[in-house]
């Protein structure tokens, strides 16, 4: 559904707001089943069975939706074309097992280059139900968004990228919120199935290390120069997970599967927390499609907050001074991490050019109504902008002599304003 203001509305609110709502609660909620289900009473669930479970629905969704968009591609391409090769076996529109085989795993389509984020992500993911199981939920969420500085530094060691002031200030204060938080008190109740809080910190700061080194390598590969897209991906990274998930699933927790069954423990709180965690990727891809960066930094400070309120009231938590000033550091931190830089460069280059006039020609022969017809219109017409059209001037007249029959009030020198404007635009528009 679209509104009169041409933006995507579901219902009449629109697209961004709803999928950073859904950003939010799914940011706290998984946090919160993952705490949860790691206390429940009774037989404990394998967090190695769970990763692979997730993976496995990931994998499930994004090749559903790269099917779905192959059969849409295919389904335009039967129209008839001038090729030469337009034999049966050319023209079919079917998408088969092979072909699909082709676009993920072979060499040329760079699966062996996504094995290396595959492996982190995996490590990463079950590191994270340790410290679910260490930690209480609000801890973890803040202590988490340490992966933005790890994000940070990979990016300027790796990509060569180079962060604003505003941005390494946003990095100094989420260190110094982070650091906040762990401040301890000594008249902080013991919260319920406390567990080993050292284990809890320690695998937060290595699974902020892997997200923070993965996410800087699956976007190099991304921006390696491969027309691939984005599900196909997905998909690579997917299998690759599921595969070493399932290998690692069974290397370590092979005894206790083969004992009491791969799904011992499960119960319907911890499948709904696989689905959740499962379903992140694809909700932060729909916030990068319909809202903003500054918007999804807000969410996930947002789920911060969230996330404290609910562990105070699930959880027992209460807490301290320090633990509320430094959540209000790692929210502004994050806040200001996100929002966009100012690009001054291109704004005054739009000024400029809605300052100049527009040069109107008029011919005052009655013989050249043609020619008129061709000159006389705005320079700035946008139409003729994108269709790179330029043979619309009739310029081979300009520089010829003036015998006194024609009378034209410009000037040659002016003339050649349309061709730089056109140029300012179609070097905008590449960007």
């Amino acid at each position: 559904m679209a509104s009169q203001d041409g933006l995507s509305t579901i219902y009449g609110v629109p697209t961004k707001y709803i999928s950073l709502i859904i950003l939010v609660v799914q940011n706290s909620t998984l946090v919160l089943t993952m705490r949860y289900s790691r206390i429940l009473p009774g037989p404990q669930y394998l967090s190695s069975t769970a990763v692979v479970l997730s993976e496995l629905i990931k994998c499930i969704i994004c090749l559903a939706i790269h099917l779905r968009d192959q059969q849409s591609v295919r389904g335009y391409s039967e129209l008839p074309t001038l090729s030469d090769d337009a034999s049966p076996s050319h023209s079919s529109s079917s998408y088969t097992i092979r072909q699909l085989a082709t676009d993920i795993f072979s060499i040329k389509s760079g699966f062996p280059k996504l094995l290396v984020p595959a492996i982190l992500y995996t490590l990463q993911n079950n590191l994270q139900f340790v410290a679910a199981s260490n930690l209480d939920a609000a801890t973890f969420q803040v202590t988490y968004q340490c992966k933005i500085l790890t994000t940070a530094l990979f990016a300027v060691l790796m990509l060569g990228q180079s962060l604003s002031p505003k941005k390494w200030l946003a990095l100094f204060v989420l260190t110094a919120g982070v650091a906040c938080v762990q401040i301890p008190s000594s008249s902080t109740a013991t919260p319920i199935n406390e567990g080993n809080y050292s284990l809890g910190m320690i695998s937060v700061a290595v699974a902020c290390i892997c997200s923070g080194f993965a996410g800087v390598y699956f976007e190099r590969v991304l921006k390696g120069g491969q027309s691939t897209s984005i599900w196909v991906r997905n998909i690579q990274l997917s299998v690759g997970c599921l595969a070493i998930a399932l290998f690692g699933a069974f290397a370590w927790d092979g005894q206790a599967i083969r004992t009491n069954g791969f799904f011992q423990g499960y119960n319907p709180v911890v499948v709904f927390t696989v689905c959740v965690q499962a379903a992140g990727g694809l909700i932060v891809a729909m916030v990068i499609k319909y809202a903003d960066n500054i918007l999804k930094g807000f969410a996930t400070s947002l789920s911060i907050i969230l996330s404290t309120v609910a562990s105070i009231f699930l959880f027992n938590f209460v807490p301290t001074i320090y633990f509320l000033f430094g959540s209000i550091l790692v929210f502004a931190a994050t806040y200001l991490y996100s929002m966009p830089e100012r690009a001054p460069a291109v704004e005054e280059i739009f000024n400029d050019s809605e300052k100049n006039p527009i040069l109107v020609v008029d011919d005052y022969d009655a013989d050249s109504s043609t020619e008129h017809s061709k000159i006389k219109k705005p320079f700035r017409d946008e139409s003729d902008l994108e269709s790179g059209d330029d043979e619309t001037y009739d310029s081979s007249s300009i520089y010829e002599h003036d015998d006194g029959t024609k009378s034209r009030n410009f000037s040659p020198s002016l003339i050649q304003q349309p061709t730089m404007e056109k140029q300012v635009y179609s070097e905008l528009g590449s960007v």
